[in-house]
């Protein structure tokens, strides 16, 4: 059990393997939260066709002032399950009242697992509000942490940076997260200030698996199946969040697994592309609104592929489709390379 104080007040938590969104002794394999990428019909086909172990949703904006805590979509988004995968709802917000609202209105919308993003360093995220923000402004955060773990029933996580703008950071936080009833930690062990320049630092993601208690799962740069190996190898990690590189190659969890060739030939490639691409048009229709909508968050998830060795070419031409039949008519003919 995990004992925490609450406004001097302890409180009893249950804190066991059996709390987290996978099962004890395994090595989760985790789909990230990707802003505009990870919506609930990608999910949905991940779910169904790459196995991730655990799916995050995209950040959920905690609504200060607003009389409402959640948004009708972001509460649609927040019970969205696909299958038996567990789903994490990730908030990023800084004001502790409204944070604890979202929190309650997203599990009273289904959400069985909490996470608090800690490392977002884009936009106004980024500009003393949330996110990484966070991390340059700490005061409060234990606080927030404490006040989330009250309310959270099932498991409540971080996903962090190593730090705002000092990678030896993260040790210091490491004892908060371990006091205020944090589950486990994903850490992306680059600074705030990096965004995504340069490489992710697993040297220090190791230092940090030494250091805690708490399970850590490695995320960053994990693109290859052979790069994840060595990541797990390299760190000892609880287990690996990919982002970019599920994007690309939503197989790559079962790559991984030995569960598929870890590359794929010319042929099977094209075959995934195709599927791939085919089931993202006809979800995304029941979602957003119009063709123009769809093409558009279509062309989002095709231009992380640009550098295929393979199907580069292709790709280009198909993200200077302007309606959704040609991108369509273009995405059929894959299969004919």
């Amino acid at each position: 059990m995990k004992n925490i104080l609450d406004g001097g007040k302890t409180v009893t938590l249950p804190a066991d393997d059996n709390n987290l969104p996978w099962s004890p002794g395994n090595c989760p394999l985790m789909l990230a939260p990707m802003q505009g990428l990870t919506n609930r019909a990608l999910r949905a086909l991940f779910g169904e066709w790459a196995k991730p172990d655990v799916m995050f949703t995209e950040f959920i904006r905690v609504r200060t002032g607003s009389r409402k805590a959640i948004s009708p979509v972001d509460r649609l988004e927040a019970g969205s399950i696909s299958g038996n995968i567990p789903l994490v709802v990730q908030l990023i917000g800084k004001d502790t009242e409204s944070l604890i609202k979202t929190a309650e209105a997203a599990q009273e919308g289904g959400a069985a697992h909490l996470n608090l993003n800690l490392g977002c360093p884009f936009g106004r995220m980024n500009n003393g509000s949330a996110g990484g923000a966070l991390l340059k402004h700490t005061k409060g955060l234990e606080q927030r942490l404490k006040s989330l773990r009250v309310c959270t029933i099932g498991s409540l996580s971080v996903k962090v940076r190593s730090g705002y703008d000092n990678p030896e950071q993260i040790f210091s936080l490491l004892p908060m997260f371990e006091d205020n009833g944090i589950d486990f930690i994903v850490i992306h062990s680059r600074t705030v200030v990096q965004k995504y320049s340069g490489l992710a630092d697993h040297d220090l993601t190791a230092r940090v698996v030494a250091q805690t208690r708490l399970p850590v799962i490695a995320n960053g740069d994990v693109t290859t199946v052979a790069e994840g190996r060595k990541v797990l190898a390299k760190t000892k990690a609880a287990g690996l969040m990919i982002g970019r590189g599920a994007i690309r190659d939503p197989l790559i969890f079962q790559r991984l697994r030995g569960m598929a060739p870890e590359m794929a030939a010319r042929t099977e490639r094209s075959m995934e592309l195709q599927y791939y691409f085919s089931e993202l048009i006809n979800r995304y229709q029941d979602i957003f609104q119009g063709n123009t909508q769809v093409l558009n968050k279509l062309k989002t998830i095709l231009s992380m592929l640009e550098e295929d060795q393979v199907f580069g070419a292709q790709i280009r031409k198909i993200l200077r489709s302007n309606s959704l039949e040609k991108f369509t008519s273009l995405v059929d003919k894959l299969v004919a390379y």
